[in-house]
């Protein structure tokens, strides 16, 4: 259950931080346009990056032990300058949502979430590599992976069809700076127990 547990903590902590993709969903569930295939496509495609991080990493730390070790700090580099970046978007403030404009037709929307999704090197950073480097710490890499794609289904879903609820919220630039600090201190905890090991 720890492993279950610190992989959907991990995993909704990573995803939380608003990007290209999180913005998009968030748009898409404002216009009330596509939601369900969005967030599908959008978890379904986490759940993919997720099992190659957690399994192809342990596979390649067999054939390459040193892997583990350059992902562990490679991670815990990123985590911390991540959480530096949210730290001091917080600090600036400044942004708020504004979700205007005609919905896209179908495929169109989908071409839009594909390229955002597949195409984002921070998608394989937070997946593959971050969260790889954490499920090395746990022998039950099954129930880490499996919180972690949790977390991406519930995240998606809750996104998208939440939005509305979420908008009159995000049109304010305090609650991105809450939210951005609340990323920082996340990524920074998980930053350091990569550092203890």
């Amino acid at each position: 259950m720890h492993a279950y547990l610190t992989g959907l903590g991990t995993g909704l902590s990573l995803i939380l931080a608003i990007g290209a993709q999180n913005a998009f969903v968030l748009r898409q569930g404002l216009l009330r346009s596509h939601v369900f295939a969005i967030c599908l496509f959008c978890a379904v495609s986490d759940a993919i990056l997720v099992t190659l991080g957690v399994f192809g990493a342990g596979l390649l730390s067999q054939v390459a032990p040193w892997f583990t070790e350059v992902m562990r700090w490679g991670g815990a580099v990123f985590l911390l300058w991540y959480g530096m970046r949210a730290f001091r978007s917080a600090l600036k403030g400044g942004d708020a949502l504004r979700a205007a404009g005609q919905a896209q037709p179908f495929w169109a929307a989908m071409a839009t979430v594909a390229a955002l999704t597949w195409a984002n090197p921070h998608v394989y950073l937070d997946t593959v590599v971050l969260l790889g480097a954490v499920s090395a710490d746990f022998a039950d890499k099954r129930a880490f992976a499996a919180g972690a794609v949790t977390g991406s289904f519930l995240f998606f879903f809750a996104l998208g069809y939440g939005a509305r609820l979420l908008a009159p919220v995000f049109a304010r630039p305090k609650a991105w700076q809450v939210l951005d600090l609340v990323i920082a201190l996340v990524m920074w905890s998980i930053a350091v127990s990569l550092i203890w090991g």
